[in-house]
């Protein structure tokens, strides 16, 4: 009887073990479901306060994982290994997603904070009538730069680029459509030119500015910057907004050649375990209070017209972060250029990389 009784406990503790470590696995890899959510997001891409706030309101556990790219994004949720409740891409991979059927529509009855969007931002070409996909930040791509270690001359244009005084002065941000969008806008070609003439035409001139670029960089570049250990870099304009912070002798234009407008949206992606819960959350960060909170945390331009009644009046009133459409009107979105047309940018673009060592 004594070792039926062993044996009983050994097997009881076992199972026990057993049902630790899948719990545990469960809770770092994305497990989702239940009381769960977890959310795919870029780093440092929300305020964690609001995290914390969300978990406390709705009585769900958040998991919070980060990617670095659209396409690691895209090619995890393809893997299927770990799944996500919500994940935040941008304009062009939202399309494709949704040409590889891999987002669950959005119940709108379920936002209740969703006219709270400005109208601007709803309905585009990516996702008309947003049928997979809800604004989350927007913004553009531009130069910010140190005047004062320029010698006082101000930058206006991608042109200003090529100037030799910048010589070994220039970070890049390491994006092959931002790159190589610059070498198109510079020749007054549209970010989604596809004629491969053109597209070797902007990478060529693109191997001209060699001289000038000290660096082809990813997040570093914004402490590098704001060090002053160059003087201009090409980046997106929440980190513009970042790096202005740091270091007041900074300044940020949209180049008068054109440059992108792009968005980055919530969705639900096809794995989703707690759909009801992701709608909660969607419907959270819709909230005018929360949204302004999220975007004085960030630094990116928020699509929600009513937070701006919550935003500190030198934020809401900046038009380098918030431009009037008059300027974004002229502003170019990425489209999804199709693996093929995607490679070749890419190939460009590591040519590019390899030069300016």
């Amino acid at each position: 009887m004594k070792q039926l009784v062993r044996a009983f406990i050994a097997v009881f503790l076992v199972s026990m073990g057993l049902l630790y470590i899948l719990n545990e696995l469960n809770s770092s890899e994305g497990y989702s479901g239940g009381n769960t959510l977890t959310i795919y997001n870029w780093g440092d891409y929300i305020d964690p306060d609001l995290i914390e706030k969300f978990e406390k309101q709705s009585g769900l556990k958040v998991i919070y994982q980060t990617f670095d790219s659209n396409e690691a994004m895209m090619t995890k949720i393809k893997q299927g290994g770990t799944t996500f409740d919500i994940a935040v891409p941008s304009e062009y991979a939202i399309a494709k997603m949704k040409e590889e059927d891999l987002l669950i529509p959005i119940d709108h009855t379920q936002l209740p904070n969703l006219p709270f969007i400005n109208s601007r931002f709803m309905d585009l070409s990516f996702d008309p009538k947003n049928e997979y996909s809800i604004p989350y930040f927007w913004g553009t791509v531009g130069i910010v730069y140190n005047s004062e270690m320029l010698g006082g001359k101000k930058l206006s244009s991608w042109a200003d680029l090529w100037d030799k005084d910048l010589r070994n002065q220039i970070l890049l941000v390491d994006g092959a459509r931002e790159v190589m969008g610059m070498g198109l806008n510079s020749l007054h070609y549209s970010l989604n030119d596809t004629d491969k003439n053109h597209l070797l035409e902007a990478k060529e001139k693109l191997d001209t500015l060699t001289p000038n670029v000290k660096a082809i960089v990813g997040d570093e570049i914004k402490m590098l910057i704001a060090n002053e250990e160059a003087a201009v870099g090409v980046v997106w304009s929440g980190d513009a907004a970042e790096i202005m912070w740091e270091n007041e002798k900074l300044d940020y234009v949209v180049p008068k050649e054109g440059s992108n407008l792009w968005f980055d949206n919530m969705v639900i992606p096809k794995t989703a375990k707690n759909i009801n819960g992701a709608h909660q959350f969607m419907n959270f960060i819709l909230d005018p209070k929360n949204a302004a909170q999220n975007a004085e945390y960030v630094g990116y331009s928020t699509p929600n017209e009513k937070a701006m009644d919550f935003l500190p009046e030198d934020i809401s009133s900046d038009k380098r972060f918030y431009p009037d459409p008059e300027l974004t009107d002229k502003l170019e979105v990425y489209e999804n250029l199709g693996k093929k047309m995607l490679a070749y940018y890419n190939e460009l673009f590591l040519e590019f990389k390899m030069h300016s060592k």
